[in-house]
């Protein structure tokens, strides 16, 4: 019996990290391609968190809309420029 549950809690494990994947990607993306502010603070956290190569791509989309405009949000800048 212990055996049936086994792959169910493995299968739970993995909708979970995968919705949370999908969530928390989700959330950056929209906050790098969409937001009218690079200031948003969760934007900010998530694309500080984001491994080096994602973060220069988000680091990237921000600076296509919003170079001159304003400085650099953290993590996307050296110095205050972008």
């Amino acid at each position: 019996m212990a055996d049936r549950r086994r792959p169910n809690f493995v299968m739970l494990c993995l909708v979970v990290v995968i919705a949370a994947a999908a969530v928390f990607g989700g959330r950056w993306y929209v906050y790098v391609a969409y937001a009218s502010d690079p200031f948003d603070e969760v934007g900010i956290s998530l694309n500080t968190m984001m491994p080096g190569p994602i973060r220069e791509i988000g680091c990237g989309m921000l600076k296509s809309r919003f170079e001159g405009k304003t400085l650099p949000p953290f993590g996307c800048g050296l110095n205050g420029q972008w």
